[in-house]
């Protein structure tokens, strides 16, 4: 309806899921997938759109690909691979060529990699899943982002290699050190994190999903940076002093490791963050063997522990469009397209549908290894006894969970300058909601009633 020009264009659209394009819009030699919306001013060349995904206000999609249920509005993109779950806003731009591995945010006037620190066009910036920098970020190619990582507001001098992930990086001017929080998101905003795991889901209207897109955010890519962040503040820290009850509030990193500077970097809340990295593994353990029980049926403890796989190993995992899938498997498709051996797309599809559907045997392997890992515990060794501390700690580490989500979205209601907005409390609760009636809160109070239920039922019927 009113576009300007479409030109060399394969535009998908169907009764279930409608492509529309709108007024003003110019788009050349691209790709549109089903159930996609264009509108307003769009300017798109040399570009390919997931299904259900918008560009939208004036966005401008160069040379990018732009992953499934995203959103570009008011912004330039120019060069870049974006993965699913993608929300960007508010005159924002991708100057260099960009690896955002979805379920990211870009915050207003944030400009993700300065196109001027280099002699030619070859810079990159690569993020993991969970991206998140704040308003008016100034980032330098190359830089390296681990996942759900949130950068604070702030003009970064050098280039950022940060391998811990769920941390603040900020950047301190006055004592010119650059500051980063490991587990930021688990100790200080629990709401956004769950709530957004949430959405992404909620959100992911395919009516057809030929891959299967990870949105958990504790999962093997993760899940494998919380345990290399683990052996990193280790090795700094000392692993015999994090184990004593003596509390390490900050741990200086030497330069040229976080930053290309000589300016040193300064870990903050490390004892916090250790004990939650361990945690957040042992978790994820326990809800991939509490579900292989479930779905096996079995009678008892000995038949449940007979059927669990063995000889696990910490393999890594790529995140290839949202799909989490095990390198080694991935090198080997690779290595077959180059042999001629893989010579259509379908058979490259059906790789992507087997692995889908190896998925959560694959990741029960990657569950047990990671809790050998860092815990020690081979599960295939493990008595009745530490079995059922697992399934208890995994209760109570979703009961601190949902009480973090609770109490994180809490502040809000507890600032006075939010109130400040309004003639009283009854006022900003009418226009706001009431914490009480908080829809997703009590979402997951319920959830973690079920899932007390499930595990008590579970330990009952193995009789642990």
């Amino acid at each position: 309806k009113g576009a300007n020009k479409l030109k060399n264009l394969t535009i998908n659209s169907s009764a279930e899921s409608k492509t529309q394009i709108g007024e003003g819009c110019e788009m050349v030699n691209g790709i549109i997938d089903y159930g996609c919306r264009v509108f307003y001013g769009v300017k798109a060349v040399r570009f390919i759109m997931a299904s259900n995904s918008q560009l939208k206000y004036g966005a401008r999609l160069i040379n990018s690909y732009l992953g499934n249920n995203s959103t570009i509005s008011c912004c330039e993109v120019l060069n870049s691979l974006i993965f699913p779950a993608h929300e960007q806003h508010h005159n924002n731009s991708f100057l260099c060529a960009a690896l955002v591995m979805g379920q990211s945010n870009m915050a207003a006037g944030a400009t993700i990699g300065s196109n001027h620190n280099s002699r030619s066009a070859d810079g990159e910036i690569i993020a993991g899943r969970g991206f998140w920098p704040g308003l008016c970020v100034s980032l330098k190619h190359n830089s390296k982002f681990a996942s759900f990582n949130i950068v604070a507001k702030g003009d970064y001098p050098a280039e950022l290699n940060i391998p811990i992930p769920f941390s603040l990086a900020s950047n301190n001017v006055s004592k010119d050190e650059l500051v980063v929080m490991p587990a930021y998101w688990f100790l200080y905003n629990m709401y956004a994190l769950a709530r957004n795991s949430w959405k992404y889901v909620d959100r992911d209207k395919r009516t057809n999903k030929p891959q299967l897109i990870e949105y958990d955010f504790l999962a093997p890519d993760s899940v494998n940076e919380m345990i290399d962040a683990i052996k990193l503040i280790e090795k700094y820290a000392g692993k015999k002093t994090l184990s004593s009850k003596k509390v390490i509030d900050e741990l200086e990193i030497p330069s040229g490791i976080f930053e290309n500077s000589k300016r040193k970097t300064k870990l903050i809340k490390v004892s916090q963050a250790y004990k939650v990295f361990r945690e957040m593994v042992m978790h994820y353990a326990s809800i991939q063997i509490a579900q292989f029980i479930e779905s096996g049926g079995f009678k008892n403890w000995e038949q449940a522990i007979k059927n669990l796989p063995s000889k696990n190993k910490l393999k890594q995992w790529s995140n290839v469009g949202g799909q989490l899938i095990r390198q080694e498997e991935l090198k080997k498709l690779i290595t077959e397209i180059h042999s001629g051996k893989i010579k259509g797309w379908e058979k490259i599809h059906e790789f992507y549908k087997k692995q889908g559907e190896k998925y959560p045997a694959d990741k029960l392997h990657h569950a047990l290894a990671a809790l050998n890992e860092v815990h020690g515990i081979e599960i295939k060794k493990a008595d009745m006894l530490t079995i059922k501390k697992l399934l208890l700690q995994s209760v109570a580490t979703k009961e601190w969970m949902v009480k973090s989500i609770h109490d994180s979205r809490a502040k809000d209601y507890a600032n006075p300058f939010r109130e400040m907005a309004y003639e009283s409390i009854g006022e900003m609760e009418t226009v706001v909601g009431k914490l009480s009636e908080n829809s997703f809160i009590n979402q997951e109070k319920e959830a973690l009633n079920e899932y007390k239920k499930r595990l008590e039922g579970l330990m009952k019927k193995l009789k642990l």
